[in-house]
């Protein structure tokens, strides 16, 4: 059995190191699977634990990689630049007012998609836009940051906006409606407080008037794509592909409704999740006469394997015994009453996502919490605090979430330097006090609504 804990244990701590470390741009998807079969291979996880696994975290992702496709459905539809456009004209030249308007853009997007999907949206929308403005680099940290901080953070308050917080609740038997009733008041009221006191932070660093953008980027995405011997575009047509927009984000979010109805009414939401990425897909393949293969290409599949691989990895350490020593160090904390519970348990979350990334941080706090026998609403008050900390906590280090990594990827492949400097600078006055803000108007939100 020490021999089982070791071995466990050291391919926790490499596998982590290697996703960090990233050597060479490797994809975080090889050392998680390298160490799930390690574990494997020793016998530390079981094939009836994989069916188990399988079980778990199955509609999970396909329910995330189906809004993933929704995603990059947009992008072939030129939502990208048609975004951009708008956020500067609506900016009306005022760098602050921008700010509010990306603020209010990598919210929905986290809302309409998740926190990974809205990464990969927000981020090169906000590229095109400041590079389009030619905002010096130095002024476009504040923009890209700020955004990025709130789109992770988005996925506080519906748990099918990120994939971690959908496989936790499956573990934990809690409805999806039962989470946004119990979290959406709270969390959003949380980020609000975290938009605003990221504005003070980051006020002096904008611009109070922007550059004026040198060319029209919705006009040259439709022009390259669409009509390439025009060099300018009408304003009816601009109307037109305003409406198209419109209705497709309609549809979206029509579609995410769904998904709280079906959990209402106990039909699995990854059903719902695939029929409307599908109804989608072939919306444009008939609009654009585009063969749906390329988006199966452009999907990022390795998402599955990575939350298998970790998965494997984590119930490894489950097996071993660590979340048994969890629960005895735990249970008296947990037995002090709701409201320090919930503030150390969300605060050990976020310790551990910093640490060792939000995802293994997550599983782990909620086996330890089935193991415990708590009442229903402690239980689901406590896990919703593990949330907090894993979607909110884990941003104080930019290691601390996957959609932080994937942002970093994304500014390295653009040339785009934010230095750990850069970062702390606003995460470690921000993070710390918003994550105690919202774990404060949860304890009081569920005490008015569900007590």
């Amino acid at each position: 059995m020490s021999l089982q804990i070791g071995i466990t244990g050291m391919v926790f701590l490499l596998t982590m190191l290697v996703i960090f470390w990233r050597p060479r741009g490797l994809n975080e998807v090889w050392p998680a699977s390298v160490g799930a079969g390690i574990i494997l291979i020793a016998g530390i996880v079981s094939w009836e634990d994989i069916l188990d696994i399988i079980s778990k975290i199955g509609g999970a992702s396909i329910t995330i990689i189906a809004t993933i496709v929704m995603a990059v459905i947009l992008e072939s539809f030129g939502f990208f630049h048609w975004a951009a456009a708008r956020l500067a004209r609506l900016s009306k030249g005022s760098g602050h007012r921008l700010f509010w308007y990306i603020m209010l853009l990598c919210f929905l997007m986290t809302l309409l998609f998740n926190n990974d999907g809205s990464i990969l949206i927000t981020t090169p929308i906000l590229i095109l836009l400041l590079k389009n403005i030619q905002l010096k680099p130095r002024q476009q940290i504040p923009y890209l940051l700020s955004g990025a901080l709130i789109a992770t953070a988005s996925s506080a308050p519906i748990g099918v906006s990120n994939i971690v917080n959908l496989i936790a609740l499956n573990i934990i038997d809690m409805s999806l409606w039962m989470h946004t009733a119990m979290m959406f008041v709270p969390a959003t009221i949380g980020l609000l407080f975290m938009a605003f006191l990221m504005y003070i932070v980051v006020k002096k660093q904008l611009p109070e008037r922007l550059p004026d953008s040198i060319m029209d980027i919705e006009e040259s995405f439709f022009i390259k794509n669409f009509h390439p011997l025009k060099t300018k575009i009408s304003v009816e047509t601009k109307r037109k592909r305003t409406r198209f927009m419109m209705k497709i984000l309609l549809f979206v979010f029509t579609m995410r409704c769904l998904l709280f109805v079906a959990s209402y009414v106990n039909v699995p939401i990854e059903i719902v999740a695939v029929l409307g990425s599908v109804i989608l897909l072939m919306w444009r393949w008939y609009h654009l006469r585009t063969n749906p293969v390329d988006i199966l290409k452009k999907t990022p599949w390795h998402i599955l394997i990575f939350a298998f691989s970790m998965y494997v990895i984590i119930y490894g350490l489950h097996n071993v015994g660590l979340t048994a020593l969890l629960v005895q160090w735990c249970e008296p904390i947990v037995s002090q009453g709701l409201f320090q519970a919930s503030f150390i348990m969300g605060g050990l979350v976020s310790i551990l996502s910093n640490l060792f990334n939000n995802h293994p941080a997550l599983m782990i706090g909620t086996i330890t919490l089935t193991e415990m026998g708590l009442d229903p609403i402690t239980l689901k008050t406590i896990y919703l605090a593990n949330i907090i900390g894993s979607d909110m906590g884990s941003l104080l280090l930019p290691i601390g979430t996957l959609a932080s990594l994937i942002w970093m990827s994304i500014l390295r492949n653009n040339k785009i330097k934010v230095t750990w400097k850069d970062y702390l600078s606003v995460s470690l006055i921000v993070i710390p006090l918003t994550t105690i803000v919202t774990l404060t108007l949860l304890f009081f939100w569920v005490q008015l609504v569900f007590a």
